[in-house]
């Protein structure tokens, strides 16, 4: 039996981990009270603040909230950990091992996967807008007279966010936690002060006020849905940084912080409306006291800062994880801290993201506008979360289908709901999510398409290693053999490498130690050194490595060959040379696939990131032989 944590350990770790995840896990969800109910009472919608409609609006945000997080995601969707790992790359991996004999059905579930990913991009392009945007727009309440200087305020906040991205982390998220700390208890002392004047909104907890709700006003409800699911932005952020934090701690803080909170002030912002209705232009910073608006202004925009920075470093996140996987290029990734494997950089996605985002702003210049644009993404992510969470559970947790359907079915139904309502706000904004959702998608199926059309065609164009390996002689004098290790990249072992060929061909040498050396990415986020390393010996004159990495490891080859030491095998990095490939690629007619998406792969590889820098190579001993390949 394992021994037990003292006392004193285990409730204080979790604290910690539990106030950790409140600056990391919970700032996108824990801003939504700036904009969702405002949203739910929008002029285009028809609703009228009275009483019977605020305690609907009020009950239909506790039950979604409800059903989407506290069920579906913290008690069904967290039990898919991929060795305690969340997200919808984990989830698809999972997903992929599940159906790992069936390749039609394993291409739907990429389909799937990928599509979801896709979306996760374009929320990471509208959360900091309108985020942003929504907390800065308290400042018109404050004086109207700076209302011509939201946009500008809220891009020179958003373009001071990606400058630092480069810094990392790590110096300053040691705040995030206490400050979204006060930002909840924040939440939920403004809407306790005006529960306590009218404690009759505190009644739509009962799910009755939903239903009534709902078959009073039918078409125009079913239209609202489409803002409350701007309460449940940031849901996958729960499972996406489960990792991080585990599952305990996200939890306790879900139930005993961020509910609470969240629930108090979405009564209190109700309370308000049936106080004073011409509030709704703006309920959240209408509960604040005149002289708190200041200071409230600035947490709410810090707040929005760190949901923001929270959305970036998991697009980053994803970023590594779909390169990992081979669904994009190489991409040049900085990494900003020398303790914490998750704390990343990727130049030009920062810079891709900022970009879309400024002409976001400027594009819809306000909250309201921005949030047409928002509810799609979030539940097109959503539905694709279930689906894959359902074959999770029945094809590796082995439900048995009836338990399937009970448990997935009032998920799916509210999924579709509110992606029906939202989807009715495309002409007003939605397009742009599916467009980045689309356009990132195609990109990725497209890498990970042209990838394995090259590999069959440079593997069509080689010999099997075997053969090749007996054929060569080394000391019958018939070809001159240099002191050395030479190292050749390849994709896999039965086939000899084009570098190594080109090598013989136009240098005439062939090394006395020669590694093929193979690096796989399985579908778990981290492989224990013990399991890093697999080495076969066909001669003393060839060795092949085949070397292991997670999907969230960045591969450091000098550092893998230094495992070598415990098999015997000695590495001299001045002694040795990396050998590695590099096509040029030329479009033609025959590949396979469409005449854009050969165009699209091509330029993608020609402005993919080396080999060199992406495995952590010694740039003085790499040797790079390149030849021209038809497409």
């Amino acid at each position: 039996m394992a021994q037990a944590l003292p006392n004193d350990t285990r409730p204080q770790k979790t604290a910690l981990l539990a106030l950790a995840a409140l600056g990391v896990v919970f700032g996108d969800i824990g801003t939504s009270p700036l904009y969702a109910l405002k949203e739910c009472f929008h002029a285009s919608h028809g609703l009228d603040v009275t009483e019977a409609n605020v305690l609907g609006i009020l009950s239909l945000i506790f039950w979604t909230i409800t059903v989407i997080v506290s069920l579906k995601y913290i008690a069904f969707i967290m039990r898919a950990d991929n060795n305690g790992e969340g997200g919808i790359m984990a989830l698809l991996a999972l997903t992929l091992r599940a159906e790992a004999k069936s390749g039609r059905r394993q291409l739907s579930l990429v389909v799937i996967g990928l599509f979801g990913a896709a979306l996760f991009f374009g929320d990471g392009i509208i959360t900091p807008a309108i985020s942003v945007m929504s907390a800065v727009e308290g400042l018109s309440l404050a004086a109207p007279g700076f209302d011509p200087y939201i946009v500008p305020i809220t891009l020179l906040v958003l373009v001071l966010l990606f400058s630092i991205q480069r810094v990392g982390t790590g110096a300053v998220g040691t705040f995030f936690g206490p400050i979204m700390l006060l930002w909840f208890v924040t939440l939920g002392v403004l809407g306790i002060i005006k529960v306590v004047e009218y404690p009759e909104t505190m009644a739509a907890i009962n799910p009755l006020y939903a239903v009534a709700f709902i078959l009073e006003n039918q078409f125009a409800a079913f239209i609202a849905m489409g803002a409350v699911v701007l309460t449940v932005t940031g849901g996958e952020a729960l499972y996406a940084d489960m990792g991080h934090f585990g599952r305990r701690p996200i939890r306790l803080t879900w139930f005993i912080v961020v509910l609470p909170a969240l629930f108090f002030n979405y009564c209190g912002q109700g309370a308000m409306l049936l106080h004073d209705p011409e509030a709704i232009s703006n309920p959240f910073f209408h509960l604040v006291p005149r002289p708190f608006l200041y200071p409230v202004i600035a947490l709410s925009t810090l707040a929005t800062v760190i949901a923001s920075q929270s959305v970036i470093s998991g697009v980053f996140s994803v970023t590594r994880q779909a390169v990992q996987l081979g669904y994009l290029p190489r991409l040049h990734i900085q990494h900003t801290s020398s303790r914490q494997i998750g704390q990343i950089y990727i130049p030009s996605v920062n810079w891709v993201l900022l970009a879309a985002i400024v002409v976001l702003v400027l594009a819809f210049q306000t909250s309201s506008a921005l949030a047409s644009a928002y509810g799609i993404a979030v539940t097109m992510t959503m539905m694709c979360d279930t689906l894959l969470a359902i074959v999770v559970a029945y094809r590796l947790w082995r439900w048995h289908p009836a338990l399937v359907f009970i448990v997935a079915l009032p998920f799916l139904l509210l999924d579709f709901t509110l992606f029906g309502a939202t989807s009715l706000k495309i002409l007003q904004g939605g397009w742009f999510s599916l467009l980045i959702g689309v356009l990132l998608f195609t990109v990725m199926f497209t890498w990970k398409s042209g990838r394995q059309i090259l590999h069959d065609l440079l593997r069509g164009q080689t010999l099997p290693m075997d053969m090749f390996i007996d054929s060569i002689r080394f000391d019958d004098g018939s070809m001159k053999v240099v002191s050395g290790t030479a190292v050749f990249m390849v994709a896999r072992h039965d086939t000899v490498p084009h570098a190594l060929l080109h090598n013989i061909k136009h240098n005439k040498v062939i090394h006395q130690r020669n590694v093929l050396l193979t690096l796989i990415t399985r579908d778990v986020p981290f492989v224990k050194d013990e399991d890093r390393l697999e080495i076969e010996s066909k001669s003393e004159h060839f060795h092949l490595i085949t070397g292991y990495y997670g999907f969230k490891e960045q591969p450091d080859v000098p550092a893998l060959l230094e495992l070598c030491e415990s098999w015997g095998i000695h590495f001299e990095m001045m002694d040795t040379s990396f050998f590695l490939s590099r096509e040029t690629l030329v479009s033609t007619s025959k590949s396979g696939m469409a005449g854009w998406r050969e165009k699209l792969f091509v330029a993608m590889t020609r402005n993919a990131n080396t080999a060199t820098d992406f495995f952590q190579l010694p740039t003085n001993r790499v040797v790079e032989l390149g030849a021209q390949v038809e497409l």
